[in-house]
């Protein structure tokens, strides 16, 4: 038995530090997220080699994984659906999933593919802007999804860039489908702007006529929705699902719970965020928020404890470099927060 099973982008992230002149130069977006081909992304590396930009992180990424990754460090059972190359760097991505208690299948590797990768660049505020060449992980189809792992699990769990990715779609609408026979709830994560922006109609396929849970930030709620206010935005979205959890970065959270009976008002729960003096990377933070959430709500929890919970971890993953902590802080932050 799986507590959720989730399907994502495989990609192995590679981090630098620059200052926001050396991100002008690059011409991304920031705060967002560019497909690039392989081509652009190498010009992308030879600039940084010729500005003497070094790496200062290589870790297993992907936003699903990111997410299973601390939902299994917290104590869940989670599957995980992708697509590698037959190299090294996609044992590396599989095996470090694995050692962290996400189990994968065989199915996601593809030989003679190139795994996928990702140039997260971090600014001295913190925030991240990447830039993500998918590899074989844009060609993910049903071939790479062991559907059987779903009939076993309670969750399903969408990341929002595979609506970036039409052959996918097929795989999603099928997953869906078995996710309402099974009786396996649904939670999306709409990943980033970028994929508000310009894969709107991959999200609403995903979302299908609704899901149980949408998780994103202020920025994504409100583009999707077209409301100005983070809190009309949540409430919006609750056309789309049963609960809706907007983050806001130091603002905190709302999370937003359609009411068991129609003629009651809308629920909303404000939690808050921790004070962080100095942040020095966002990268994850989103990611892990969810994790922690729907740990804590497959353990039992009130959503207000699921948001306090997800809210901590989030709080500690932006204070180091790279997306995810080490296991055993994942663990520490869920006693000190759940027996609290």
């Amino acid at each position: 038995m799986y507590d959720v099973m989730a399907i994502g982008n495989a990609l192995v992230d590679h981090e630098y530090m620059l200052s926001e002149a050396a991100l002008e130069e690059t011409e991304l977006t920031k705060g967002n997220m560019t497909l690039v081909g392989l081509e652009e992304q190498q010009q992308l590396l030879a600039y940084f080699q010729l500005a003497e930009i070094e790496p200062s992180k290589q870790a297993g990424g992907g936003s699903a994984a990111n997410t299973m990754f601390a939902f299994a460090s917290l104590g869940g059972k989670p599957f995980y659906a992708c697509r590698v190359g037959d190299d090294k760097q996609g044992q590396f991505y599989l095996q470090d999933l694995n050692q962290a208690g996400v189990t994968t299948s065989d199915q996601s590797i593809h030989a003679g593919g190139v795994t996928g990768s990702c140039v997260v660049a971090v600014t001295e505020d913190g925030e991240r802007t990447m830039q993500t060449y998918l590899g074989t992980s844009s060609d993910i189809t049903a071939d790479n999804v062991n559907f059987d792992a779903l009939v076993q699990a309670d969750w399903l769990y969408l990341e929002g860039y595979l609506a970036m990715s039409e052959g996918i779609q097929p795989a999603m609408t099928q997953l869906r489908q078995q996710a309402g026979i099974h009786g396996a709830k649904i939670a999306v994560s709409f990943a980033d702007p970028a994929v508000v922006r310009f894969a709107k109609k991959g999200l609403l396929n995903m979302l299908g006529n609704k899901v149980e849970i949408i998780f994103c930030n202020s920025e994504e709620a409100k583009l999707f929705t077209d409301k100005k206010q983070v809190k009309a935005a949540a409430r919006a979205l609750l056309e789309h699902c049963q609960i809706a959890v907007v983050t806001d970065g130091a603002k905190g959270a709302i999370i937003a719970q359609k009411p068991e009976n129609d003629n009651d008002d809308i629920i909303i729960h404000d939690v808050a965020t921790p004070a962080v003096a100095d942040v020095i990377d966002t990268n994850g933070a989103g990611d892990n928020y969810a994790g922690a959430f729907l740990y804590a709500l497959s353990q039992q929890y009130s959503l207000p404890e699921c948001g306090r919970l997800a809210s901590e971890i989030s709080a500690q993953v932006i204070q180091q470099f790279g997306p995810r902590l080490e296991p055993q802080y994942y663990q520490e932050i869920a006693q000190r927060v759940l027996s609290a």
